[in-house]
């Protein structure tokens, strides 16, 4: 068994990124901890925080399909939980039979990460602590 601590985040993405930033932060009340804009991919990536907690990466890029089952459309993106180690998860997932793709680096964080599918093919990111 894969052993998870947390929630890690929420990650959405969005079809038009002013109106839910405003929606998000004056509507709801969540804090911009930080707002990124990628040249290389013409997305916004905006990390935002209730409280204390960090809860949602709110995302936009160009013209995002309607969700069939492309993980770059409109509205949620993958669930993600947070891990102590990735490499002992990474075991249990092989010795699991669990596809995975390779562990990956956060050019923001420098935190490693990497997906899995659910059964209904949903995204879940492992995200280490």
């Amino acid at each position: 068994m894969i052993h998870l601590n947390k929630v890690h985040h929420i990650a959405i993405i969005c079809t038009d990124y002013q109106r839910s930033l405003y929606f998000y932060t004056h509507v709801l009340g969540f804090r911009v901890l930080g707002e990124h804009y990628r040249e290389a991919r013409q997305s916004y990536k905006t990390d935002l925080a209730l409280g204390d907690e960090y809860v949602i990466e709110l995302f936009s890029f160009p013209s995002p399909p309607p969700r069939l089952t492309h993980p770059e459309a409109a509205g949620l993106r993958h669930l993600a939980f947070e891990v102590t180690n990735l490499d002992d998860e990474v075991k249990e997932l092989e010795r699991l039979g669990i596809a995975h793709e390779p562990i990956r680096m956060d050019e923001i964080t420098n935190r490693r990460f990497l997906f899995l599918k659910d059964p209904d093919d949903l995204p879940i990111e492992l995200y280490e602590r």
